[in-house]
């Protein structure tokens, strides 16, 4: 009779996750650093202990079985939240140890964020801050499966923050920026006519170029020329050095480049666009005194991030 084994060990579940995620025994073999023999010899073992196939060739990968997809997705969660309580159990030792994981987007986890956990970790060295970068999408997802502990992301009005809670904490400008010896910066910033001129921005299913056209739009920018969509500040950054067009940039991004003379920043005020960044974890959630501690010196420190000198070109 099918039913459901009790005496699934958690290491099995890794495995099967795993060979999942990875779509191969070898690889799965190699990541998990076992004998090859040894994870199919798991997977064999929780086949025969549910009665039901999990995973099939095919071609030279393994896919999963419609019975594989939802143990997969049981699975997932299981570990999700086992990883979560032990990070909440070491939070209970004293000496100021603990795990902390942050789920962040690509900006704020480049820039604005590693100041601050660098400067957390001075004053708890004991514990271990885990950041993890993606998109605002996934760390959302992280935070309401228990991934992480919290996430601090930047939002668009459409996400969904069921079951969540999300905090202000700082707000960015975002500036207008061009390579050092370009023809843009030769004329008077106000006198660009910014209908003409080529930009170069994120990719339009991003957070970040959402709250970008959205300020736009309100200044009657719509139909900007965006000639390139890249998705990391860094090769945005590359793209205006080379003098391929103008960028939108949050500061704190920009803030090495504009002292070192490799970007100039274009003063329009007549374009002041702030984005804000928040902090969001699940209303449920049970931080350990250390996740508390990270979160609570985020908080507190996001004032320092609200502003940013730089020399601007008039």
């Amino acid at each position: 009779m099918r039913g459901f084994d009790p005496y699934l060990t958690f290491q099995k579940l890794e495995v099967f996750c795993t060979v999942a995620e990875l779509g191969s025994v070898t690889r799965a073999a190699d990541r998990l650093c076992i004998a090859q023999p040894v994870v199919t010899a798991h997977l064999r073992s929780m086949e025969a202990r549910l009665g039901y196939p999990l995973v099939a060739r095919a071609g030279r990968n393994i896919a999963l079985t419609e019975a594989g997809e939802r143990v997969y997705r049981w699975a997932t969660e299981v570990i999700t939240r086992t990883r979560e309580i032990e990070r909440e159990l070491a939070g209970l030792e004293g000496g100021g140890a603990g795990n902390a994981v942050v789920a962040t987007s690509m900006s704020i986890g480049s820039y604005a964020l590693p100041p601050l956990i660098v400067d957390f970790y001075r004053q708890h060295p004991n514990g271990l801050v885990t950041v993890q970068i993606s998109n605002p999408q996934a760390a959302v997802d992280a935070t309401r499966i228990g991934g992480c502990d919290f996430a601090v992301i930047l939002l668009t009005a459409k996400q969904d923050l069921d079951g969540l809670t999300a905090i202000p904490l700082w707000e960015e400008d975002l500036l207008l920026v061009c390579a050092p010896g370009s023809r843009w910066v030769k004329q008077p910033s106000r006198e660009l006519d910014l209908h003409q001129v080529p930009f170069i921005s994120t990719p339009r299913n991003l957070a970040r170029r959402e709250l970008e056209d959205t300020h736009l739009r309100k200044h009657g920018l719509e139909n900007r020329r965006v000639v390139l969509e890249l998705g990391h500040p860094e090769a945005m950054k590359h793209a205006v050095r080379q003098d391929i067009g103008l960028s939108f940039m949050l500061a704190s991004s920009i803030r090495a480049d504009v002292a070192r003379g490799d970007l100039v920043v274009l003063d329009r005020p007549d374009l002041p666009m702030k984005i804000p960044s928040y902090v969001v974890y699940r209303e449920d959630k049970r931080f350990s005194a250390f996740q508390a501690a990270l979160l609570q010196f985020i908080r507190d420190a996001a004032p320092q991030n609200n502003a940013l000198q730089v020399h601007l070109k008039s």
